[in-house]
């Protein structure tokens, strides 16, 4: 059982529900409860971690209690059923005093915390039903998952200012706004980018799933059309979509100056691809604050982003930005022309990374809003009747 709530050393048993678990090794959220995870852990808080794969990492992980149960292994059914199995779980087991629930569409299965007495969190991550690997029913439920999750949680966690003005505009909701950490690097050995027979500072990176909201085949055509002298080196893979990948192969196969790597799991390789980049090339437009990018920014890697707020708010605003190839092209020519500017946004990014992108300040506001929300604090009672706003937002204002 979870060491409860203590008013003498202020301990709580926070349960972190509705990833893939720890150890991290998928994505945004899997690494953000890792890190915040036995950042808790570390302040005397009793953290349990749900998770789908048992692993080799054991009960206990940098502090962590790890619980590993089943779940549905079908694209549109494994978080879900996992998370209701996790749900289930937490209120017969554990009984945290808090639980943090990520993913919009496991908004369904708070009611079931809350009737527990439990207070819980939703982070709703970004725009997930404008995602093309959805179909129409996909879509239909994450945008009625989303206004659920408004109407019954306790507090809503929002990723970005982008994603916080959504939710005021689309259901007149408050949100905490709790960014991620970005990772500080600053060295990282040549021998790996060498291997691939890439100098220091003389490629342009792009590390994206191959979808269509990340706009890959884009930044290849601009690239293509581009004359620039430095190769593009793409990272990345595609999980569902075989069309819009075989676009991308054909795309690049007919300009030999683009390298496709496929998938790198190597991170000491991928961080040296994003340190030794001369530029990093960020298609994303629909996922709040990326943790590709803020891989870049805490590299010191300058961004060609594509232009929508959360992109623009990460960077503060500071590189270059597209909305299609010829801007992709006309981005490529300008940085490799402006060494020296180049040079001075690598500084002022990774100094923006090192200052407000750090996981010791991201673990503040968690830890902050569990003890506000075991001391009764909830926006439940302003939330229960919202309803989606007919006049659609858009990220590019």
């Amino acid at each position: 059982m979870p060491k409860q709530h203590d008013a003498a050393d202020g301990s709580l048993g926070i349960a972190l529900v509705g990833t893939r678990g720890v150890p991290a090794s998928y994505g945004g959220f899997e690494t953000a409860v890792e890190e915040v995870g036995r950042r808790l852990a570390d302040r005397g808080h009793t953290v349990i971690v749900y998770g789908r794969d048992a692993g080799e990492a054991g009960d206990h992980y940098l502090g962590m209690r790890r619980v590993t149960l089943p779940a549905v292994r079908k694209k549109a059914l494994e978080t879900p059923s996992h998370t209701a199995i996790s749900v289930v779980h937490a209120v017969a087991r554990e009984r945290p005093d808090v639980a943090f629930v990520f993913n919009a569409a496991n908004s369904p299965f708070l009611p079931l915390l809350r009737a527990a007495r439990i207070p819980v969190a939703l982070h709703m991550d970004g725009l997930e039903w404008k995602r093309s690997k959805w179909g129409n029913t996909g879509r239909s439920y994450y945008r009625r998952a989303e206004q659920f999750g408004v109407r019954v949680a306790d507090a809503l966690i929002a990723d970005s200012p982008g994603i916080s003005e959504y939710y005021e505009h689309q259901f007149d909701a408050v949100t905490e706004l709790i960014k991620y950490g970005a990772p500080q690097l600053h060295d990282a050995p040549t021998a790996g980018i060498a291997g691939l027979d890439l100098d220091a500072n003389g490629y342009h990176l792009v590390v994206a799933r191959f979808e269509p909201e990340n706009h890959v085949l884009e930044i290849i055509d601009g690239y293509v059309r581009s004359n620039s002298a430095k190769p593009l080196v793409v990272v990345g893979s595609a999980p569902y979509s075989e069309q819009y990948t075989e676009a991308v192969q054909n795309l690049a196969t007919s300009d030999d100056r683009v390298r496709l790597l496929g998938a790198v799991y190597d991170q000491q390789l991928l961080d040296a691809l994003y340190f030794h980049a001369y530029t990093y090339v960020h298609g994303h437009s629909v996922g709040g604050t990326n943790p590709s990018l803020l891989r870049a920014i805490g590299a010191g890697t300058p961004v060609i982003g594509y232009d929508v707020s959360f992109n623009r708010d990460v960077v503060d605003g500071q590189g270059w930005f597209f909305t299609d190839a010829d801007d992709v092209a006309a981005a490529l020519e300008a940085a490799e022309a402006s060494q020296n500017e180049v040079a001075r946004l690598g500084e002022v990014l990774r100094e923006r990374a090192a200052t407000h992108y750090t996981w010791d300040g991201v673990t503040d506001q968690y830890e902050d809003l569990a003890k506000r929300l075991h001391d009764g604090a909830s926006v439940h009672r302003n939330h229960r009747r919202a309803r989606r706003n007919p006049v659609e937002w858009s990220p590019r204002g």
